[in-house]
């Protein structure tokens, strides 16, 4: 689906794309520089070379087991100021999982001892209902911001309870003292990689705490960052009653090309794009077949998006056999999105039953 936008909206978009272009050049100017991080090397031969290392690694393990198994986790809760509207609010931490699946990462990855904790936050109306798993994008993560992000009273409206997590390293999971950018995902592969394993894990947690609390369904809308995150979830884990990811990131290799991050030359361009596409294989959502059917899942993307790129929402519903709906707007300011949105309460109304769905306005996104 692509509404059809008149000039006043084209210029609009035309703004909401040079905010990402903006945004993006005051992140790269703070960030460190790709040559400068761990284990990836100083220049093209010694990227090259490291990268070449990283993909030997992994081949000499077995990686079937590279994500663990879910364990049966019983959070604290700790219930928080009503949320409105006659929505509760309660903040949920448990342990998160400790090994590194590397053993020589584990010094560097355990540094943050905060980022071993795992938070989520419910937004409940009463008995459980079903509920949708939020996960936040790069740089994001704080709770109080979340909630305004989220379309919480639409999904409420819908019949959804919401469950706001955060990311490893991101929002109360980051080091207190540190000063820029997250660590994850990072320049090193493998330390991403141990990031998303992360990751996928306390979402598969939750999920099942919150089966075990009475919720009919679980589901997973992720955005940017997140929006990857949760597709990588639904390639782990076939429990997942639906999928959105919503202007998602689908390949770092891409991300890296696009942004400028690989050389200029065509053939150590396309070398360097042909090895990060490899070494990180075992944590692509687009490399890793779906456990879950095309028709629980929709992806939304941002035609003027210039953080990432729309072609990324492409390729994610084209692995994912799923539609993809569009808002004229960009990654930051996201114009039009309401109406992409009533695409997702759309899919949400028409999942196959577990028991009845709450009726739900035919417009409950319309304001989001």
């Amino acid at each position: 689906m692509r509404s059809r936008v008149g000039f006043a909206g084209q210029l609009l978009a035309r703004a909401a794309a040079g905010l990402d272009r903006a945004v993006t050049l005051a992140l790269r100017v703070t960030a460190p520089e790709l040559d400068t991080e761990p284990g990836i090397g100083t220049g093209h031969e010694a990227r090259v070379r490291a990268l070449r290392e990283i993909e030997a690694r992994y081949a000499e393990l077995d990686l079937s087991g590279f994500y663990p198994e879910p364990r049966r986790v019983e959070p604290v809760a700790r219930e928080r100021r009503s949320f409105g509207g006659g929505l509760h609010r309660c903040d949920l931490v448990w342990e998160s999982v400790g090994e590194t699946f590397l053993p020589e990462l584990s010094e560097t990855y355990r540094t943050t001892t905060a980022n071993f904790v795992a938070h989520a936050r419910l937004v409940t109306r009463g008995e459980p209902r079903p509920i949708a798993i939020l996960v936040h994008g790069y740089m994001m993560g704080q709770l109080r911001v979340e909630e305004r992000v989220w379309p919480i009273h639409a999904l409420d409206t819908l019949g959804f309870d919401c469950a706001l997590t955060l990311l490893p390293f991101h929002g109360r999971r980051a080091h207190p003292s540190r000063q820029g950018l997250p660590e994850f995902p990072g320049r090193d592969p493998r330390f991403a990689s141990e990031g998303f394993r992360q990751a996928v894990t306390d979402l598969r947690e939750l999920a099942g705490f919150l089966r075990r609390r009475g919720h009919p369904r679980v589901g997973l809308l992720g955005m940017s960052l997140g929006g990857y995150t949760a597709a990588l979830a639904a390639t782990v884990d076939p429990g997942f009653d639906f999928l959105v990811p919503i202007v998602p990131l689908a390949s770092l290799a891409d991300f890296a090309l696009e942004h400028g991050d690989l050389p200029e030359a065509p053939e150590p361009r396309a070398l360097e794009h042909e090895l990060i596409e490899r070494v990180y294989r075992h944590v692509s959502p687009v490399e890793r077949a779906p456990l879950i059917a095309s028709e629980r899942v929709l992806v939304i993307g941002a035609r003027a998006d210039r953080i990432v790129q729309f072609s990324h929402a492409r390729r994610i519903a084209s692995h994912f056999r799923a539609p993809l709906v569009s808002w004229h707007g960009g990654h930051l300011w996201q114009l039009g999105r309401g109406q992409a949105f009533e695409r997702l309460g759309e899919l949400l109304r028409t999942l196959p039953p577990v028991g009845t769905l709450p009726p739900a306005s035919d417009h409950a996104f319309a304001r989001a």
